[in-house]
């Protein structure tokens, strides 16, 4: 059975993402209270109060009038509305975006600046010190590097031309002005070091798809978690944390697949060579395994290795050791749009016109993202005055600030939106590594080798070396400490190499090797019918999203896009790789014309929620062992049938009450059970009433919303989070576990104290909808070994599920109670649900003051996690908002100005801007803003007009 453990104090409540993760050195913490210093004079106080009004108005940007911008070959309109969104009309692409450069630096120039920094590991420049670790580890996966050969070797004449355009006008608004001109934060910056921004560079924006990459790189956290959790659990343990697809239940996104040559030879087994057949043996732990076997009795604690394939990689002591010194490594680089890779979802669906109101299609889009503020996503409209070849672009939707072109959104002709697919395109590669190289193949391998220096603001530099092996994998493990030593103890199961000064740690992943990407961004822009969609879809290498398309001749579609590995079948990508093993290394890639899409298909619509794209069993390769289990897109998928069913129809305003449905699927399944356990205690049984007629909607004024969830997070933590290993519990969060040593548990009954090491956001379990599959499984036994726990304080041992379901219907009440208060007619999801956005620098730690300045919130939010309303919390560090849907959009194809948008925050970065977050409250409520296209309907929503002269 899973290894006893006993509590020792509560959870650490998270406190939302960030993009910059501070706070961890002295120095960082003295530097912030001089920041203070000066945002007290910037909030007014004493003789500071008319410094503060001029230096906060001098980075507002000039939105009425004219400017002269040098490299402009004609005149550009600059349209804004009510809430700030720019509509920029030129007559020649180069001038559509350079105006684009320089009106997205007017607004967010130093979210930019700091992006631009993350990408090319230079935040110690900006930040000093606390940075230099994270910009190591940038500097070893080499962003920059990459994004540098893309734009010399890989991308069209035309992509440059607009690139180089977009930085020259960023350039333009940079000239001549001081970092306090720029924004709020360069002006507390300037007290602390002599940082001065420079000039913008095409391959700044070209990073930047690196970095969204790397946070939606798919399975890399999970082949880490499944290493680590051998040190607490056996395999079947570990399978059954890891259940397979349920496939019958949840529907994949391609069910009418346009790959039926493919299948054919698939089935007559004809697919040979780079493919890798779905039915091959997966390790344990992977979603393409056939299911739970058993109970867990007998499965030794501690046992290492993993089962199903010589793959399988052990972890002893010092392997666990080693992955743990990875993703503290993995952890602390900055955020670009995710979690860090956990939590990532995303929303999407399109409809055809035979099931709407205006007879052509309707699509929605909603990606799931770490909250920001500013959002991530910047809303515009970018338009040829005349559409032509020559300029060819006359298309409106989101974009990220520093990047030209738009990247979600719709022309005059399609529309398209964008989920995570969440293909596996990384493995971690394990490398016997000597003074004189890598072992491959038998043979030592020298590593090549580059120097790296990096400058640090108030003086001084750092040099590092950084490590590759031939084919390009850098050795992540060179950027920590503790994997150096305790590389040193690593253990295989394969017939390994004398482990000498230990193994490192490589990583392969598709976008270290140069791609096309940006010349998708600029092909989807301009596309205006599927062939179109498909051909720049094909560009689209990294990261590879699920695109669904619609267009105005009432077509639908969708197409995975993406440089997807092909392995052999003795490894699936689930767990580490021995890299030592030529067997191990990918074999080549997918073609284009082998992936899934669909175009029209019978059913009239197609929905994309990070749910499996295809049938395992129809389909020759494996894209990944980890999907999402298809909570939300089978939601969706019942939600639109509901409303079609009897020849209903679908309106704009249906699919934006679709995207906040807040319905708890895994409610649906446990409060029928939790209501016919008996409680001895009034005061529980009182909350246990709430759940009485409840209709599993998570409002935000809902009080069994709050108890139900306060009981999901309480069965995750006895049944699942108290039993496994330290690296994957939350910090705060101590444990009194039994003994293991290097070769399993200690049996003499001893005991340690072990506190978790992750911070809350990202620990286990985090009570998503594996969690949900998890427990749906073992309810069908109900003695399985993970519904036993051991007596703590007055609370009594559990040995079957309904036990363990009471104990955690007492301690949610409790909880609540403390949390809450005892009156639970005070209780409402919202109180505990918030969101908190915090600046993504400054603002993201230090004293009251500075976070009172630059940060906005709370939010009481509904929804929830695993919700199509995803408003994601994390059940092992608590209830506060960790992830959003970063904007909604509903298109209309039939009429574009009666589409409807909003963002997370507003259009601008300024933190004293009336556009810095006034979207928030309207997102927060579910509203959605009017979307102007047409140019009479942007005149006639015009607030400001700024003409850009040359």
């Amino acid at each position: 059975m899973p290894p006893n453990t006993t509590a020792t104090t509560g959870d650490t409540a998270t406190t939302g993402a960030t993009s910059v993760k501070t706070g961890r050195k002295k120095g960082r913490k003295a530097r912030l209270l001089v920041l203070v210093l000066v945002l007290a004079i910037i909030g007014g106080i004493a003789y500071g109060a008319y410094w503060s009004i001029s230096t906060v108005r001098a980075s507002f940007p000039q939105t009425k009038g004219s400017i002269t911008l040098d490299g402009l070959s004609g005149p550009v309109d600059v349209k804004r509305d009510g809430n700030g969104i720019p509509q920029i009309y030129a007559s020649s692409a180069q001038d559509l975006f350079m105006a684009q450069g320089y009106v997205q630096a007017q607004d967010r120039f130093y979210e930019m600046d700091v992006r631009r920094h993350m990408t090319s590991g230079r935040l110690s420049e900006m930040f000093g010190k606390s940075q230099v670790k994270n910009d190591a580890f940038l500097r070893t996966l080499g962003w920059d590097r990459v994004a540098q050969q893309e734009y010399d070797t890989k991308l069209s004449a035309s992509a440059k031309k607009y690139l180089q355009a977009y930085a020259k006008g960023v350039n333009a608004y940079l000239q001549g002005k001081d970092g306090k001109d720029i924004s709020l934060e360069y002006a507390a910056l300037g007290f602390t070091n002599d940082y001065k921004p420079q000039k913008w560079t095409p391959v700044d924006s070209v990073s930047w798809l690196k970095a969204m990459a790397w946070d939606l790189r798919g399975n890399m956290q999970d082949e880490v978690d499944r290493a680590l959790m051998t040190s607490r659990l056996g395999p079947q343990q570990i399978q059954d944390l890891y259940p397979a697809y349920p496939y019958g239940r949840n529907k994949p996104i391609v069910q009418e697949g346009q790959y039926d040559a493919l299948t054919k030879s698939f089935r007559q087994g004809g697919a040979t060579g780079t493919s890798q057949g779905a039915g091959s043996t997966s390790t344990t732990g992977s979603t393409g395994t056939t299911g739970t076997t058993g109970s867990t009795t007998g499965a030794s604690q501690g046992t290492t290795g993993t089962t199903g394939s010589s793959s399988s990689t052990t972890a002893g002591s010092g392997l666990t050791s080693q992955l743990a010194g990875l993703y503290n490594v993995l952890d602390n680089v900055p955020t670009a749009v995710g979690v860090n890779g956990q939590g990532i979802g995303s929303n999407s669906w399109v409809v055809s016109g035979k099931y709407t109101i205006t007879k052509k299609p309707l699509l929605a889009n909603d990606p799931h993202l770490s909250a920001s503020l500013p959002s991530v996503w910047y809303q515009m409209g970018l338009h040829c005055r005349t559409v032509s070849s020559a300029c060819p672009y006359d298309v409106s939707g989101y974009t990220f600030a520093g990047m030209p072109g738009v990247i979600i959104g719709h022309n005059a002709d399609i529309a398209w939106g964008m989920t995570n697919s969440g293909v596996d395109v990384t493995d971690l590669y394990l490398e016997k590594v000597s003074a004189n190289g890598y072992l491959y193949d038998g043979k030592v391998r020298p590593f090549k080798t580059r120097e790296e220096t990096i400058k640090v603001a108030g003086g001084g530099s750092k040099t590092i070396v950084v490590r590759q092996t031939q084919d390009g994998m850098p050795l992540l493990s060179d950027r920590d400490d503790e994997l150096v030593e305790v590389g040193k103890k690593a253990a295989v199961t394969t017939a390994a190499p004398d482990r000498g000064d230990g193994y490192g740690i490589a990583l392969r992943w598709t976008a270290l090797d140069p791609g096309t990407s940006m010349d998708a961004v600029f092909a989807l822009d301009k596309a205006a019918n599927w062939s179109d969609f498909r051909s720049a879809a094909a560009l689209f290498d990294v990261p590879s999203q699920n695109l669904i398309y619609a267009d105005t001749d009432d077509n639908i579609g969708y197409t995975l896009p993406g440089k997807i590995p092909t392995r052999t079948s003795v490894d699936d990508g689930s767990i580490p790789a021995p890299g030592w093993e030529p067997k191990y290394r990918w074999t080549g890639f997918i073609k284009q014309g082998e992936l899934p899409y669909e175009y029209n298909p019978k059913r009239g619509y197609i929905v994309t929620a990070n749910q499996a794209v295809v049938d395992k069993d129809t389909y020759p390769y494996t894209l990944t062992t980890d999907w999402g289990y298809g909570t939300r897109s089978q939601r969706i998928t019942d939600l639109i049938e509901s409303k079609i069913k009897d020849g209903g129809k679908i309106s704009t305003d249906d699919m934006r009450q679709m995207q906040l449905d807040n319905s708890s699927e895994i409610a649906k399944l446990l409060v029928p059970r939790l209501l016919k356990i008996n409680l001895d205690d009034k005061q529980v049984r009182q909350a246990q009433k709430l759940l009485e007629g409840w209709d599993y909607t998570q409002d935000a004024d809902s009080a069994a919303a709050a108890y139900f969830n306060a009981v999901w997070r309480n069965v995750l933590k006895l049944a699942f989070g108290n039993k496994l290993p330290k690296e994957l519990r939350v910090k705060g969060q101590c444990l009194w576990v039994d003994k293991i040593d290097s070769t399993g548990p200690v049996d003499d009954d001893t005991k340690v104290r072990e506190c978790g090491q992750r911070d809350a956001d990202q620990a286990q379990p985090d009570g998503g909808d594996r969690w949900f599959e998890v427990v749906r499984t073992l309810m069908e036994k109900p003695d399985s070994d993970w519904w036993k726990t051991p007596a703590s304080g007055t609370r009594k041992a559990t040995h079957n599920v309904d036990q363990l379901f009471a104990r955690a219907m007492i301690d949610a009440r409790w909880e609540l109670t403390a949390k809450l208060g005892k009156d639970i007619d005070t209780w409402s999801w919202g109180r505990l649900h918030r969101l908190f956005l915090k600046n993504q620098t400054l603002g993201t730690d230090g004293p009251a003051v500075l976070q009172y300045v630059l940060n906005r919130g709370p939010w009481k939010l509904s929804g929830g996690e695993a919700t199509v309303n995803a408003s994601g919390w994390n059940a092992a560090g608590g209830y506060n908002v960790v992830w959003v849907p970063s904007m909604r959009m509903v298109v209309n194809l039939k009429d574009f100005d009666k589409s409807k948008w909003i963002n997370l925050t507003g259009a601008s970065g300024h933190a004293f801007s009336a556009h810095y977050t006034d979207q928030t409250s309207l997102w927060a409520k579910g509203e959605l803003l009017p979307w102007s296209f047409s140019s009479k309907a942007v005149d006639g929503s015009t607030s400001d007009a700024l003409v850009l002269k040359p």
